[in-house]
């Protein structure tokens, strides 16, 4: 039985009467985004047609999963609301701090007493207030999400990025910053810049090599990092239909990568197929009572370009699989490709690791399909040529993969199976060699391949491909192999050819675990004491963000003008790091060191005017705060793209900075300065960035008039006396700006004004 199915089923309850007055209002037929929209609408049944990428809607969504990362900090912050239970259901999963090294059993048991602390806080506090824990080892959040909670129609936040991973089970599931989080588990409306919609027409079937996998390698080719944004992608059409559920959440889960709100697909036989292997025949039955509220309109699909903002079309039959990489994820290359594009960017060819396993990919089907290729590596008498890594999901999927086989299989040719935890995925990676910085090049089945991201090598090449094309490439150690035209040479000395994976969608015995590692909560917490020691260096209680003194800021001092690419790895970094993710004060040692500063070309190497000297981006920081001066960050396109982490957010808050003026922000990195209280501004005319200076001192002259459509003027005062006024935009509603105006959203929380 599923979790948490009376709610469910009052999702149903609702979903046609609102589906039908939503209809009606807008005047057309219905995308599935849409339908799922309106039935969440935090004032009910729908009353107004919402503006695409115009109107702030206010909406209700169904339930909250945290990861353990940046559950810490969410927590701390809710445990100020005031709330004796969270409002809807909630789930903390610890997935981030389990760090790959040896083997699942020792760096689990290494994390359980490294992080034990940790731990034991998110258990009591979820314990204390009617959060359901998964402890450590029990699995990937996404992947234990869409095993137990996701469900067709449903709408949930999640304090990942990677929460749109929920959308293979067709729901509308959005990452946030903790600040959001705790709006909703305080039993407040979630608001939202209703989405634009793209479409995905997929035509065709896949076949032989390709796999889900490279539907959004391609979307990311087409689309880049940043096509996405502000929009929620949907994909419909027989490909669709033809792909297996999992296979669906892959392709949403990479969604983040193009900076999309998220990506759903409508209700198919799939999803039911996989409710019912996951225990869930409840839900699936409750499903077929409304299953045409659960996809898109019928006219939306036959004429998608009436009803989308933006329509792709692919045709599965033709796509060739993609190795996405390095360094972005939007580097798309055809498999067909890639050893004239190494040998022309001068990338090593010599694979030295393949990867797999993640949130991303690491399904029952993704396992299965990459275990019948390291099969074929003694029947074919070949010898794998890279080091082989397998990132289970989740304790189920271990479970299953160990009865069935597969875990012996991979075994056999040498490979390491770690815990099921995000590990090299998010930089927990304890990689041997690393620290020598070597150039090297590593294939994974992963989502993302920022720079350091992995292993903290600023010279490892990291490129992105479905499971079963990284096995291949493990196998052949070879960057320009192509396993659908090469062959490889045996320990015979004979060319052989690899077949085309092959692999069940679910298990046919069913799945399987002694135990999957839930706790779930006490139902009186009111006699849990939850202790944080005020000497820890994991956890600090939060104190609350002075409110804005009403005045003009002026005599501010640019902090950095960080030059390119700037993600949310760049401002806060994971991997070692992570341990101080539920202490403010220690996380924010790590803000913007892994920034370009765009005048000397070095990271963590800015200016601080007070000295003249030059020193780490948060000592500079800490100086301007501790002299009481205002700073100021400056970015590029696409500021803070990547992970939800609101700690690229309150580390800046925390150490003095005021505003962030960029070009262009990803959305959830935006809605993060804004919960926490600091401005964040772009460029109304993008060309001005090129006319900041380093020794600038910066004075806004009309702050005191901060409204809704109305941008701020800076005053960016030279070294020489001379200076450029500046005009910037904001996207702040009035109110977003009495969040800016309290000090911070969880500021008005507490007080009871929100």
């Amino acid at each position: 039985m599923a979790f948490d199915i009376e709610m469910i089923r009052k999702v149903y309850d609702n979903m046609p009467g609102r589906v039908d007055a939503a209809r009606k209002i807008v005047g057309r037929p219905l995308t599935l985004t849409e339908k799922i929209l309106y039935n969440h609408l935090w004032d009910g049944t729908p009353s107004k047609a919402f503006g695409r990428g115009i109107d702030y809607v206010d909406f209700a969504p169904d339930r909250v999963a945290c990861q353990d990362a940046t559950a810490q900090m969410a927590l701390l912050q809710f445990m100020h609301a005031g709330k004796s239970k969270v409002a809807v259901p909630t789930t903390v999963h610890c997935d981030h701090l389990i760090q790959a090294k040896v083997d699942a059993a020792t760096d689990l048991a290494r994390a359980k007493t490294q992080s034990n602390e940790v731990f034991d806080f998110l258990s009591s506090v979820s314990n204390k207030y009617g959060i359901g824990f998964w402890k450590p080892g029990a699995g990937i959040i996404h992947q234990v999400v869409l095993e137990n909670y996701a469900f067709p129609g449903g709408m949930m936040i999640g304090t990942d990025s990677h929460t749109v991973n929920a959308g293979g089970l067709g729901m509308v599931a959005i990452g946030v910053g903790g600040a959001d989080a705790v709006d909703v588990m305080s039993g407040m409306a979630w608001e939202l810049k209703f989405p634009k919609l793209i479409g995905v027409k997929l035509t065709g079937k896949l076949s032989g090599w390709t796999a889900p996998k490279d539907v959004i390698l391609k979307v990311a080719g087409i689309l880049t990092v940043k096509g996405g944004t502000g929009a929620i992608v949907e994909y419909f059409g027989e490909g669709a239909t033809s792909m297996s559920c999992t296979g669906k959440g892959t392709i949403c889960n990479m969604g983040a990568e193009i900076g999309a709100t998220t990506s759903t697909f409508g209700y198919d036989a799939s999803m039911g197929r996989y409710l019912r292997s996951t225990d869930r025949a409840d839900v699936a039955d409750a499903v077929d009572k409304v299953a045409s509220y659960l996809t898109g309109d019928p006219e939306v699909y036959a004429n998608p370009e009436q009803y989308f903002d933006q329509v792709i079309e692919i045709n599965l039959s033709e796509l060739e699989p993609h190795l996405n990489g390095p360094f972005t994820p939007d580097l798309a290359t055809p498999i067909s490709k890639m050893k004239e594009e190494a040998i022309k960017n001068n990338w090593p060819l010599q694979i030295q690791v393949g990867l797999i396993g993640s949130c991303t990919n690491s399904s029952y089907e993704d396992i299965a399909r990459a275990a019948s290729l390291a099969k074929q590596v003694s029947a074919k008498n070949l010898k794998t040529k890279a080091e082989f890594t397998i990132t289970p999901g989740s304790e189920v999927v271990r479970s299953t993969i160990e009865r069935d086989g597969f875990i012996e299989t991979f075994h056999k040719i040498g490979a390491t199976v770690f815990a099921n935890a995000c590990g090299p995925c998010i930089g927990m990676w304890d990689r041997e060699g690393a620290e020598k910085e070597e150039r090297n090049t590593i294939v994974h089945s992963f989502n993302r391949n920022f720079s350091k991201r992995a292993d903290g090598n600023p010279n490892t090449l990291a490129f992105v491909g479905s499971p079963e094309l990284v096995t291949a490439m493990a196998i052949a150690g070879d960057l320009g192999f192509n396993p659908l035209t090469d062959t490889l040479i045996n320990e015979d000395g004979e060319e052989v050819m690899l077949e085309a994976p092959t692999g069940d969608e679910l298990p046919a015995k069913g799945f399987y675990a002694e135990d999957p590692g839930f706790q779930a909560p006490a139902a009186d917490g009111s006699g849990v004491q939850v202790v944080v020691s005020p000497t820890s260096e994991r956890l600090q209680l939060l104190a609350p963000f002075d409110a804005w003194d009403g005045k003009n800021i002026t005599g501010a001092k640019l902090l950095i003008k960080a030059f390119g690419k700037c993600t949310t790895d760049h401002i806060s970094m994971a991997g070692p790091w992570l341990r101080f993710r539920g202490h403010l004060d220690n996380i924010s040692n790590n803000m913007l060191i892994g920034a370009v500063n765009a005048f000397n070309q070095k990271t963590n190497s800015v200016k601080n005017q007070l000295t003249g000297e030059y020193d780490a981006v948060p000592a500079v920081a800490r100086a301007y705060k501790a002299a009481g001066v205002p700073s100021i960050v400056v970015g590029d396109h696409n500021y803070g793209e990547g992970s939800s982490r609101e700690h690229a957010a309150m580390e800046p808050r925390f150490l003095g900075v005021k505003a962030v003026l960029v070009k262009s922000f990803a959305r959830i990195h935006e809605t993060n300065l804004k919960k926490q209280g600091l401005l964040g501004l772009t460029f109304a005319n993008e060309a001005d960035y090129d006319k900041i200076q380093e020794n600038d001192t910066i004075n806004f002259t009309d702050l005191v008039a901060f409204a809704p459509g109305k941008p701020l003027t800076l005053e960016f005062v030279h070294a020489d006396g001379t200076k450029d006024t500046i005009l910037a935009n904001h996207t702040y509603n009035e109110g977003q700006i009495g969040w800016f105006v309290a000090g911070s959203a969880l500021n008005l929380i507490a007080a009871g004004k929100a």
